[in-house]
């Protein structure tokens, strides 16, 4: 049942202020009407969240990963109804979102298998030597721990997988960490199912109830009072690139400074080796299409612009793109917000000297997104600044190289990536060579022949990059790697036995994975 509540802890809470959903392929707002929160439930929320991290950082793996698949169990239980209210707000046909339910509900428990396995303490013991000389060597022992209570803002355009329950959520309580979602306005009702979910989880799981929040509302002044309260030690956000640097800006200004991993602007450049194109430049533009269109283009990792050799092959797939692009229906988009901004977006591509428009999709109905094609020469594109520019959704912009060399300035020209694709054939093999060492400086994600939409949740996955691309070239959103944003390392020299952690005592109680003395040391025993 949604109430329209915001949820504090084990608390329904409500504002006088309100605000309500609206339907994007409506354009008509919805029910119920959702507390708009602000500074005061910001203080509730961490005050909870304070109190909940030392007991909850103190749980053993198994308890912690048991407390991950309840919350995924919990997600799924709830059914159909979650999937009908996400539709409703966000115009998103119902297959991606059954597609999405499963990836949240699998990241969690990626995360829980993970933390079993030792992923979140990653132990490492180093033997006394106390014979050594000049100087002995102390009993070192390390592990990482959580840092401190998460705030998380969910993300307009996976209201599931980078949202209330999604991977930011999952990693950072995976790490021992209490979490503050900042819930996306475009869908409360969906982030509230999910928040009542979590929340039965930390309830059945016995955990203190600070260990979950849901603020639910549309200020720039929650998130602000949010990111500046001093007990919040960290941020996940998924969002604008000016969003992001407004709240890197308040943490940065803090007394105490905390680390925002914010996930921000990419345009996914793809190069279409010249071999590739002249076998197959149709079948390119066919793929090529079918992931710039894909959910309206409202992708991180959309395609967002074409690197190619002048010449009658990149003629041949611009005029195969342009067909199917000219093709394609307009579809409608999260909100009316992000409708706005793509037609600005369009405006601007249209409106700059050297530019061509190929093709242009169909009408639709309130708040359609036109699928949009653009041409550039490679020396306009290093000279204007706007053709680098993120148009978030189904815009794309094929840059004509007049050489390798030229292509190589783009490359180099290019700011950092979610991702960078190379179609090749073994007779670009030299070129492609020449462009990695570019491209590994440029994009957390490398493909071959393949497109970007769409982000495996997997141990290898890297889903981040350079700035703009995301706030930490460090880091990833995506795969059990990103626990670490959330942890930090502590040392234990020379500590009595009994006072050891369990996950570095000698006898390994926990039976965890352990490095010691450099040596990969697996457990006899089964984990319990």
């Amino acid at each position: 049942m949604i109430t329209g509540a915001t949820l504090i802890g084990s608390r329904d809470l409500s504002t006088t202020a309100t605000f309500r959903a609206v339907d994007p392929s409506r354009g008509i707002e919805m029910e119920p009407a959702f507390s708009d929160a602000g500074p005061a439930e910001v203080d509730i929320a961490t005050r909870l969240a304070a109190e909940a991290f030392p007991i909850y950082r103190a749980t053993v793996p198994e308890q912690r990963a048991a407390f991950l698949d309840l919350i995924a169990l919990k997600v799924e239980d709830v059914g159909d109804a979650l999937i009908e209210r996400a539709t409703q707000e966000t115009g998103l046909p119902t297959a991606r979102l059954e597609g999405e339910r499963s990836r949240t509900t699998s990241q969690l428990r990626l995360f829980a298998n993970w933390v079993r396995a030792g992923g979140a303490d990653e132990p490492r013991l180093d033997s006394p030597l106390p014979q050594r000389t000049p100087l002995p060597r102390a009993d070192l022992r390390q592990r990482h721990i959580g840092i401190g209570p998460v705030a998380v803002f969910g993300a307009s355009n996976f209201p599931l997988a980078f949202s209330v329950a999604g991977g930011d959520t999952a990693s950072a309580l995976a790490a021992g960490c209490p979490v503050i979602v900042k819930g996306h306005p475009a869908h409360p009702g969906t982030s509230e199912l999910v928040g009542r979910a979590v929340r039965d989880a930390v309830a059945a799981s016995g955990l203190p109830e600070g260990v979950f929040s849901l603020l639910t509302g549309r200020s720039n002044e929650l998130g602000g009072a949010l990111v500046a309260d001093p007990r919040i030690s960290a941020v996940g956000f998924t969002g604008s690139r000016a969003g992001g640097l407004a709240l890197m800006k308040i943490a940065t200004a803090r007394p105490v400074p905390i680390p925002v991993y914010a996930e921000m602007s990419s345009i996914n450049p793809v190069f279409l080796l010249p071999g590739a194109l002249r076998a197959r430049a149709e079948a390119l533009a066919a793929g090529f299409v079918a992931s710039l269109t894909l959910g309206a283009g409202q992708f991180c990792t959309n395609p967002g612009l074409v690197i190619a050799l002048a010449g009658e092959d990149v003629d041949r797939f611009i005029a195969a793109a342009g067909a199917r692009v000219s093709g394609a229906s307009a579809a409608t988009m999260l909100t009316p917000g992000i409708a706005g901004a793509y037609a600005k977006g369009i405006s601007a591509l249209e409106a700059s000297p050297g530019v061509t428009e190929v093709a242009r999709g169909g009408e639709g109905g309130p708040n359609g997104c036109r699928p949009s094609l653009f041409v550039a020469d490679a020396d306009l594109f290093m000279t204007a600044p706007v053709l680098a520019h993120e148009v978030f959704g189904a815009s794309s912009l094929v840059i004509r190289c007049a050489d390798e060399d030229e292509m190589r300035a783009v490359a180099h020209a290019l700011e950092g990536q979610l991702t960078a694709t190379l179609h090749l054939e073994p007779s670009d093999h030299d070129l492609a060579a020449s462009l990695l060492p570019v491209l590994e400086d440029k994009a957390g994600r490398i493909l071959a022949n393949g497109w970007p939409t769409g982000v495996e949740v997997c141990h290898a996955m890297v889903h981040g990059g350079p700035f703009p691309a995301t706030s930490d070239p460090r880091s990833t959103s995506v795969g059990t790697l990103a626990i670490r944003r959330f942890l930090r390392p502590v040392c234990y020299q020379d500590l009595p036995e009994d006072l050891l952690p369990p996950a570095v005592r000698t006898r390994n109680p926990l039976h965890l994975p352990r490095l010691v003395d450099g040596a990969v040391d697996l457990p006899t025993e089964p984990r319990s």
